[in-house]
């Protein structure tokens, strides 16, 4: 995958961005015919984005980056983007990292997701209080140690070769080495996984209380911060945690069940989670990276 160079770009690192969005709206959005997402679905913000892109029908070009596969290393992507996270959004000379910001600009293009029905201020306060749980460490909690390392040793092995690939780039690489290092520390410390289990119960009780009042997070009508509320419920349940998490809040669980049939949920998350497909999806990854480890080809 190569990146197409664009002059004059804007970086949105997350900021208010209504005047902008104001400036971008009407027939100057209608003129960016190139929207592009940088992705994959194994990303939970990833997820976030394409379902917020999915309900708002928007056209885009899909450049997928595997993370387990550590793509979001190659030099290519690592040179835009130094972060190496996923999804970035571009749009003609519009490039966004922050996930919150990109979907308040896909909110922004045309009428908003769920029209007047929405209470728009607490839509926000919804987004804003989703935003704040990184599923990091509850997602590695619950993965097998193997696999962990698996994965781990691999990406530490690419990072490496990258800088010795980019010497302008070592320094940032050797960055992501020590981050990796630091997510194994985490790992090992029962504060911060306990930190982030509490975070998320405290996430879906609120939510469980909001759904016993009305049928979606922001009102009667799907709006953004449910695309971005989703994924989590996704994830617990890729993570064979639903009895434990979801089952147990009515509220929840009904709107879960809702929201699965969703056209949106299906193109981004159940074609590739739902059932048996989720073996499939991880496991024809972790052939590539077996594949990839025993040539060495890092």
């Amino acid at each position: 995958m190569v990146i197409e160079e664009v002059s004059q770009v804007t970086f949105i690192l997350g900021a208010n961005l209504a005047e902008l969005f104001h400036s971008l709206s009407g027939d100057a959005v209608k003129r960016y015919t190139e929207m592009q997402l940088y992705h994959h679905p194994f990303s939970l913000d990833s997820q976030k984005v394409r379902l917020a892109l999915e309900e708002k029908g928007v056209d885009y070009s899909s450049h997928r980056l595997n993370p387990l596969k550590a793509r979001n290393l190659d030099l290519d992507f690592f040179s835009m983007n130094l972060s190496e996270k996923i999804p970035v959004f571009k749009n003609a000379e519009l490039v966004i990292f922050d996930t919150l910001s990109i979907i308040e600009y896909i909110d922004s293009i045309n009428a908003p997701l769920g029209g007047d029905v929405v209470d728009r201020e607490k839509m926000l306060e919804w987004m804003k209080k989703i935003d704040e749980w990184n599923p990091k460490l509850f997602t590695l909690m619950h993965v097998p140690k193997k696999y962990i390392l698996f994965f781990s040793r691999f990406k530490r092995r690419v990072i490496i070769a990258r800088m010795a690939e980019s010497h302008e780039l070592a320094g940032k690489y050797h960055l992501k080495l020590q981050d990796a290092y630091a997510t194994e520390d985490q790992l090992k410390d029962p504060d911060a996984l306990n930190h982030s289990k509490e975070l998320l119960i405290n996430l879906l009780d609120d939510a469980d209380n909001q759904l016993a009042e009305s049928s979606y997070l922001s009102g009667e009508e799907f709006s953004m911060a449910d695309a971005m509320f989703v994924p989590i419920l996704a994830r617990i349940e890729v993570l064979n945690k639903g009895d434990e998490y979801i089952s147990s809040r009515t509220h929840l669980s009904d709107y879960w069940s809702r929201v699965k049939k969703r056209p949106s949920y299906h193109a981004v998350i159940g074609k590739y989670f739902s059932g048996w497909r989720k073996y499939r999806s991880l496991y024809s990854t972790y052939f590539a990276v077996w594949v990839r480890n025993l040539f060495r080809r890092y």
